[in-house]
């Protein structure tokens, strides 16, 4: 009962986020960059918000955990140091000052300005509208199984109502509501995550000794043959920290942020809620072993999903539960809002506004986001409720997919004055091919080293292709670095 009511009070606000949100929206800019008005306290919790859903508390915290032990706290610190605090440092200035000088709004726009060739953006949208919409479907059929066995409700009701509030704040308020809700949603997330970390060092015997416990516990339950190795744990660092350098709905942050100065603050806030979050989620992930003999099977079928829900059913109090949802509905709701709307932006100003109308007037650019990011809600909903054997492919592709294509280009662009357009499509393009190529020739198993391979290969392809095509106009390079300071030539 008690959850119910939080629920009820977490949907009220999310509702009056979004009709705020629609006040301070007047044009294209507003809704999907907030009026490049975001303070760095703000931007850095919807940074956060955006990086952890409920895949990472729910899914990852408990295979993860089961599966490495304490070892999945370098996750944890690897995407702390690396996919939050170095992120901002290296990315957040430059994106910052860049897309002003080029006047963007996205990563295809982005690309199109800084090199001068429209294929480019098509490229680029298609990409990302291929892979980040099922990504999307995604979180909400792990969030609507949630609710399904919390609240005795069926599958298809709490997916309706998950699709229904999303889109409700997303389509009156865009990125301002995003971010307002996320602000709130991240503070949910900071109590909640500590809560539960609390508790089960508490049920697992106290904090002296936790680490040499859960350690001896592993060597128990997982044989040494069976553990994973060194290269998958690595990879999976590389791949959760570094893949957020390439994710469009996470340089969108920089973007949208008030002004340069602000990076700092926006980075230090960042690498606070990420080391409190992300540590919450691993370090409760490995603490299974405290609480479990073996994994949950079902049918047969080792499931690690039900890992964490198992331990929050079993030893928290009613109360503590209700908070535990309402941060994995947080977690899942921001990371939703920004997937949908970055796919939404994908059609309606990279495609639509780019290529099939140009002229549009700013009014009927403002509509046609709305009602895309309405109707890329209603098509989340329909790719979570009918799971075609491709989509479900395409959800477990989705993040090393995108981040091979952009991460080596986006970075690329920011730092090298001399890497060419050609040489930005090649890498796009490799890395795609070889991180889903690579995905179906070592399994899903072994994604995030497929994943690693598709965002590294680009960082070889661009200067090789660049050593041999033009260099970009240098009327487009002033433009572009104005005000940046001394860039590599």
């Amino acid at each position: 009962m008690l959850a119910v009511l939080f629920i009820g009070i977490f949907i009220v606000l999310m509702v009056v986020m979004g009709i705020l949100g629609m006040k301070r929206t007047s044009n294209l800019n507003d809704f999907f960059l907030g009026g490049r008005k975001i303070g760095p306290w703000v931007s850095a919790v919807a940074y956060g918000t955006s990086y952890f859903s409920a895949v990472v508390f729910i899914g990852f915290a408990g295979k993860l955990g089961w599966g490495f032990g304490a070892n999945v706290l370098w996750i944890a610190l690897g995407n702390t140091l690396l996919g939050s605090l170095l992120a901002w440092f290296v990315l957040g200035r430059r994106t910052r000052t860049m897309s002003w000088n080029l006047d963007v709004m996205t990563m295809p726009e982005f690309l199109q300005e800084r090199y001068n060739g429209r294929y480019i953006k098509m490229i680029a949208a298609v990409i990302i509208f291929v892979f980040l919409l099922p990504y999307s479907a995604s979180v909400f059929k792990g969030l609507s199984h949630l609710f399904e066995a919390n609240f005795g409700i069926s599958y298809d009701f709490a997916l309706l109502i998950m699709i229904l509030i999303t889109g409700v704040y997303l389509v009156l308020g865009g990125y301002f509501a995003i971010t307002l809700t996320d602000f709130i949603q991240g503070m949910i997330m900071v109590v909640g995550s500590i809560a539960m970390v609390a508790i089960f060092v508490g049920k697992g015997g106290g904090l002296e000794g936790i680490i040499g416990r859960i350690t001896e516990a592993y060597s128990q339950h997982v044989p040494k043959g069976n553990r994973p190795g060194f290269l998958l744990l690595a990879s999976l660092v590389f791949m959760t920290s570094f893949g957020t350098w390439g994710l469009p709905q996470m340089i969108q942050k920089y973007y949208a942020i008030k002004n340069e100065k602000q990076i700092k603050v926006a980075a230090v806030v960042t690498t606070i809620f990420a080391l409190v979050v992300v540590f919450a989620a691993y370090f409760t992930g490995s603490m299974s072993h405290l609480f479990f003999e073996a994994p949950p099977i079902q049918d047969g079928v080792v499931q690690f999903d039900i890992i964490i829900p198992q331990m929050l059913t079993r030893f928290l109090p009613s109360f503590l539960m209700a908070v535990i949802l309402l941060l994995v509905l947080s977690a899942s709701m921001s990371t939703l809002s920004s997937l949908v709307l970055v796919s939404a932006s994908s059609v309606a100003i990279d495609l639509y506004k780019g290529h099939i109308r140009p002229d549009i007037s700013k009014e009927h650019s403002l509509f046609m986001m709305r009602f895309l990011s309405g109707l890329f809600v209603a098509l989340s909903f329909f790719i979570a409720r009918y799971q075609f054997s491709v989509i479900v492919t395409l959800m477990s592709l989705s993040w090393g997919a995108v981040a091979g294509a952009f991460m080596a280009p986006y970075l690329y662009s920011l730092y090298w004055k001399r890497t060419s357009r050609a040489s930005i499509v090649a890498g796009m393009l490799s890395g795609l091919i070889v991180s889903v190529g690579f995905f179906f020739i070592l399994g899903a198993d072994n994604s995030p080293i497929a994943s690693a391979m598709g965002m590294i290969t680009p960082f070889i392809v661009v200067p090789l292709v660049t050593m041999f095509t033009p260099a970009p106009e240098e009327d487009l390079l002033k433009r572009a670095f104005q005000g940046i300071g001394k860039a590599s030539k």
